[in-house]
């Protein structure tokens, strides 16, 4: 069992003051006290649970995103899809085996300080590449692809999906009015008729929402995931989001994948801030989006008794950042990924500076070596070979903007 402290930090956790003091880890877990080594942090990096990303796509994680013409939006999802078949860049993408796509996923949440994400598609299709991420996806969930008539019919059907949640005490995710067609505008009476409508729903996009459906969420106890950057990209509109927060809904942020949203959690973070200064003309408070991705999105997976927050006995998921800024929250939504000092999942460290190898007692097997931002990082896995493989397969160098490193050639 390994045994150590974070030393000399500012805990940043959801519901308490951030504090300076130690973070103590035995096995897998938050410990109460601290025994082992010591990594001394010297009282100027912030220590966060690390991130969660409540919605994404692992296999669609592939650049240039793939949208309408300019000046063009969509009102539903079926045309984007039948763009992006139709797009240089999936013909690209198609260079790259399924288990291509998913490993750079993994990165992708990795380089973003995220260590649990939902990969949104029916366990038969993820159920044996998940385990094999670097970071945690969750494989516990109920899902439907959306509540209309022309859906993707994902899993068993709506009804028995959301029944196996409520059973399992699992979140049940679906996209809900992803778009202004008449259906879309239904859905959350359509699911109300149906008996799906309750505190085990999560909710993704949901920008064709009235205010009485925002109501019956709210009433509901359902939380919605928030894709402000590929809402806009898409349709030019995002879900009424001032107006689910004051509704006092469970609101967390996801980046749906990269064929359409954000780089990574990070970049979402930043867009959807300043999208609601636009809207709006005030600011979302850092601390409620540090809420968003942390312990609002623990909840919204039915996993707030695992993860989410630093407390005794919980998962040690953990973030470190460098402080550039002297508020907790302010230095957490405008970090980069070159800010990140370590990232710990389930007390094992997966990404990091060197100097933190002393707790994982040297470079573990399994583990490999890239510089990021001109600092030598030990990693979990070989993503610099993943990179180099996937150009090769390529055909050319190419660049993804949710890898921070050029791999070493030679």
């Amino acid at each position: 069992m390994s045994e150590y402290v974070l030393k000399n930090g500012v805990i940043v956790t959801a519901g308490e003051k951030p504090r300076k003091g130690d973070l103590s880890i035995s096995g897998q877990r938050i410990a109460a006290s601290g025994k082992g080594v010591a990594a001394d942090l010297g009282g100027t990096s912030f220590v966060y649970p690390s991130l969660i990303n409540t919605h994404d796509h692992l296999q669609g994680n592939y650049r240039p995103p793939v949208g309408p013409k300019k000046g063009h939006f969509y009102l539903t999802w079926l045309p984007w899809d039948n763009d992006l078949k139709a797009s240089g860049t999936f013909k690209e993408r198609s260079n790259l085996s399924r288990e291509d796509l998913y490993a750079l996923s993994g990165y992708k949440c990795l380089f973003s300080g995220v260590t649990t994400v939902n990969d949104h598609f029916p366990q038969a299709i993820n159920g044996s590449i998940l385990p094999t991420l670097p970071i945690r996806a969750i494989l516990e969930y109920g899902l439907a692809h959306e509540a209309t008539s022309y859906d993707l019919k994902w899993g068993q059907g709506i009804e028995a999906e959301h029944e196996r949640a409520v059973k399992n005490n699992w979140p049940f995710i679906t996209h809900l009015a992803e778009g202004f067609d008449e259906e879309s505008m239904r859905s959350v009476d359509a699911l109300e008729k149906m008996g799906i409508l309750d505190n085990h729903c999560l909710f993704v996009h949901c920008i064709g929402l009235s205010d009485k459906d925002i109501k019956k969420i709210a009433g509901a106890g359902a939380s919605v995931s928030w894709c402000g950057f590929s809402n806009m990209f898409m349709f030019n509109v995002t879900c009424k989001i001032r107006k689910m927060i004051k509704a006092g809904i469970n609101v967390t942020i996801g980046t749906d994948s990269s064929a359409t949203g954000s780089a990574n959690l990070l970049a979402e973070i930043k867009y959807d801030r300043e999208l609601y200064q636009k809207l709006y003309g005030e600011d979302l408070e850092p601390k409620k989006i540090f809420e968003m991705v942390t312990a609002n999105a623990a909840k919204a997976f039915w996993m707030q008794d695992r993860i989410g927050t630093l407390e005794e006995g919980k998962l040690g998921d953990i973030l470190v950042l460098k402080g550039r800024k002297d508020d907790p929250y302010e230095n957490l939504v405008t970090a980069s990924m070159k800010d990140i000092e370590l990232l710990v999942l389930a007390g094992q460290p997966i990404y990091g500076e060197l100097r933190f190898l002393d707790i994982t007692g040297g470079l573990p097997d399994g583990y490999t070596q890239i510089t990021v931002g001109r600092r030598p990082m030990f990693v979990k896995g070989d993503p610099a070979g993943l990179y180099t493989e996937c150009r090769r397969k390529i055909g050319f160098k190419k660049v993804l903007d949710y890898l921070p490193f050029e791999p070493q050639e030679g």
